[in-house]
């Protein structure tokens, strides 16, 4: 009889984050660790790192060391790799800091090594939006001094040419940024583009307002024209420009600049003139002043029908917790609805498990003791959650459970809207003690389910319910979600159906089907 040559023999699929076999360290909570490769120690990090803020286990200084030691490393063994991450890391998975530091740290190191090629790339694929050049250039000076290497300013100067427009500049371009717009294009010289014929009155006129010159705007920038002419308009006259929606939209008028202007309250007028042109984030963070305000039902329809638009959800690529947070700062009825289904969009990849799944969703004192950046309430416990629950929604058959010291069943009905169980499932956090047990937890509640599924730190205690990896039978694959990134892995990872993946975005889930499907899943930017 053959032992190797049966019908339903199939190999074995890898994952890309790949520990050591065998532990050599610890975790945060005393369990036995194993330790990553750089690339997926690198890319946990990268993906929940926000750069310059503590998190339960380790404070942002050594965080912060930890992630550019590793970058400095990978930039110089493996620069492709990086380039690849690098945008992906800024684009699909939606971190600023991260990808901005990486970047530059990148060439740093492999300045420091005598590696030229691909150096000025790096800096302008990772800088997306139009304050991110100036961005870009605090870091280094902050860090190294004013000696700003070539590639550098070749990087920044490249994203000044495809960012810098006159909508950018007038809203980005403030007193409060420490590089003006004006100094970047001062330190970096970019070319203007030549298919933008009036880029280089814009620059011009960039530093003409840095330093306070007088001249007149170029006739070719009629927007920020525009902006001056508003300006001019005495301000006992101004309330009444509100009802000409047209002429603030052609001035780039933000709702910030608006609040400026008029010198007095944004009441719903003042709203309803300026929503028409605000960005996806602006109106979702706007929620509860909307409803202070009491802007009108039509108003609020229409707002409520771009934030549910998939296409205008996917534009925005918000992370799927800012959601959670709109929903909790403006808990209205007006919203609740949209919400969910912005919320559906933003969680496209998260997988409709087929068979039994057992998904366990950290609540311990490391998941709840902080939140996920300093701009933001929501703990990695409440993002974790709202994973968990979207996954319970989808699946055929999906057991959800809360786990710290003890477990707590959470039942997810049919239909149940997604923002309201995430709610739901957060107010029973403390009923299951502090301690993070990983193990016992699992051992606790898998009854012979087709997978298990663990939304967490992955920093478990020792000695409660023995290894995690062995918490499952062997053939059942375990997918450890992991959502603060740091050194020590409590399993091997990357074969034997053992896998992690990590981050506030849902974009790694799309490699969870490819596994299921008997496929070795890649890096995501390379099947994206």
């Amino acid at each position: 009889m053959a032992k190797f040559n049966r019908r339903n023999t199939r190999a074995v699929p890898t994952s890309p984050v790949t520990t050591e076999t065998s532990p050599s360290g610890r975790t945060h909570e005393g369990a036995p660790g194993y330790a990553r490769d750089a690339k997926g120690e690198l890319f946990l990090l990268a993906v929940s790192n926000m750069v310059g803020e503590n998190t339960f286990y380790e404070k942002a200084g050594d965080r912060d060391e930890r992630f550019r030691t590793l970058v400095h490393r990978v930039a110089v063994e493996d620069v492709q790799w990086l380039a690849g991450f690098l945008p992906w890391l800024r684009g699909e998975a939606n971190l600023r800091s991260a990808p901005i530091v990486a970047a530059l740290e990148a060439v740093r190191a492999r300045l420091a090594a005598g590696l030229a090629g691909g150096n000025r790339q790096l800096v302008a694929g990772v800088l997306q939006r139009a304050d991110e050049p100036g961005e870009a250039l605090a870091y280094w000076m902050s860090r190294y001094g004013r000696a700003v290497p070539k590639p550098v300013k070749r990087g920044i100067g490249d994203a000044v040419r495809r960012l810098y427009t006159e909508r950018s500049l007038l809203k980005y371009d403030t007193d409060g940024s420490g590089f003006r717009f004006g100094d970047v294009v001062d330190l970096v010289h970019p070319a203007p583009d030549p298919g933008r014929p009036w880029q280089g009155g814009l620059f011009q006129h960039a530093l003409d307002r840095r330093h306070s010159r007088g001249n007149p705007v170029p006739d070719a920038l009629r927007m920020i024209r525009a902006r001056s002419e508003l300006l001019s308009v005495p301000v006992a006259e101004r309330r009444a420009v509100l009802a000409d929606q047209e002429r603030l939209a052609s001035a780039g008028m933000t709702w910030e600049a608006l609040a400026g202007w008029l010198q007095g309250p944004m009441d719903a007028e003042a709203w309803t003139s300026v929503i028409p042109s605000m960005g996806y984030m602006a109106l979702m963070r706007n929620l509860r002043n909307f409803d202070e305000a009491g802007v009108s039902d039509e108003v609020a329809d229409r707002i409520a029908a771009k934030l549910a638009d998939p296409a205008e959800v996917a534009r925005s690529r918000q992370l799927p917790f800012r959601f959670y947070s709109a929903h909790q700062t403006a808990p209205s009825q007006r919203w609740g609805h949209a919400l969910d289904r912005a919320l559906t969009s933003a969680t496209r990849n998260v997988p409709a498990f087929g068979g039994r799944t057992l998904i366990l969703v950290d609540t311990s004192a490391s998941m709840t003791g902080g939140s996920v950046s300093a701009r933001s309430a929501v703990t990695p416990a409440q993002a974790a959650a709202l994973f968990g629950v979207a996954l319970a929604a989808r699946g055929d058959s999906v057991d959800l459970y809360g786990f710290a010291d003890g477990v707590f069943r959470h039942e997810v009905g049919p239909g149940a809207s997604v923002l309201k169980e995430v709610a739901r499932f957060c107010g029973r956090i403390g009923e299951v003690g502090h301690g993070t047990q990983i193990a016992g937890s699992v051992r606790a509640t898998y009854r012979g389910h087709d997978r298990v599924v663990i939304l967490s730190d992955m920093q478990t205690m020792n000695g409660h319910g023995g290894s995690v990896t062995e918490a499952a039978p062997a053939h059942v694959p375990m997918y450890g979600y992991n959502l603060q990134g740091y050194r020590r892995a409590a399993m091997p990872t990357g074969t034997g159906n053992r896998h992690e993946f990590g981050g506030f975005s849902d974009a790694v889930f799309r490699m969870i089907p490819l596994l299921e499907a008997g496929e070795s899943a890649s890096w995501p930017w390379l099947r994206a």
